[in-house]
């Protein structure tokens, strides 16, 4: 009788540190919105003489770092995808099944997510700011928006989720391959951050708006991982001897 393939458990996970982390940055960021850390950084990105932002019309930030990276990021989620499907035909690809579900699952949350959070918050570019030659009103993300014709749609960051989308990739890989994992756990961050410092040079978006992004990016893969993928480690019983 063949014995069933059972998986081993998981890496440890420290749930203090991969929750507690983004827990503080979310506390951190919540008060940032008690100062004008947003609006000193987005200054030090508009030039007065031009009366725009210095990155609003490059070519490579716009085209290069915004347009053909985000078209790069979208092949690999297809790849994802046709991956999972290949893997019910495919035999070198089923044990790869769960891996690639929780890849594309992770994906398509940490992405779907910005579109209707926009919507709802309704949070202006700082570009479309009457202070950056705009002619909306700022408000921070907790005040009330002030009535215009043309609501925000800039929080949180959608480009910065491109990158940060990528944090599936490390969970995906954390167990089976773990140095591949921290690439993909460094390559995610450092695209995240190129991302989203190339929109706040171009005005698109405040510096919070991209580390909230983070934050989200980072809690959906954790969970997709933890609902899809994590083994708990089994206790052994212990076994207390009977007295003759």
């Amino acid at each position: 009788m063949p014995v069933a393939n059972v998986l081993a458990p998981s890496r440890p996970l420290n749930l203090w540190i991969a929750l507690g982390i983004p827990a503080l940055i979310a506390v951190l960021l919540v008060l940032l919105e008690l100062t004008d850390f947003d609006m000193n950084i987005a200054k030090l990105a508009f030039d007065p003489a031009a009366g725009q932002f210095i990155g609003r019309h490059s070519y490579f930030l716009e085209d290069i770092l915004h347009d053909r990276a985000k078209e790069v990021v979208i092949g690999f989620s297809v790849l994802a995808i046709l991956g999972f499907v290949g893997s019910f035909f495919a035999a070198r690809l089923k044990p790869w099944r769960r891996e690639l579900g929780c890849l594309v699952l992770a994906m398509s949350l940490s992405t779907s997510f910005v579109t209707p959070l926009k919507a709802v918050t309704a949070v202006q570019c700082p570009w479309s700011l009457s202070e950056f030659g705009g002619k909306e009103i700022y408000s921070k993300l907790l005040e009330v928006r002030p009535q215009t014709d043309k609501p925000g749609r800039c929080w949180p960051g959608g480009h910065a989720a491109t990158g940060f989308t990528l944090f599936a990739l490390f969970f995906v890989l954390r167990d089976r391959r773990p140095r591949m994992a921290r690439v993909a756990l460094t390559v995610a961050f450092g695209l995240g951050v190129v991302f989203s410092v190339g929109r706040m040079l171009q005005g698109a978006h405040f510096f919070s708006h991209n580390v909230w992004t983070a934050v989200f990016c980072w809690l959906i893969s954790l969970g997709c991982y933890y609902l899809v993928l994590y083994r708990k480690p089994v206790v052994e019983p212990v076994v207390v001897p009977v007295a003759a």
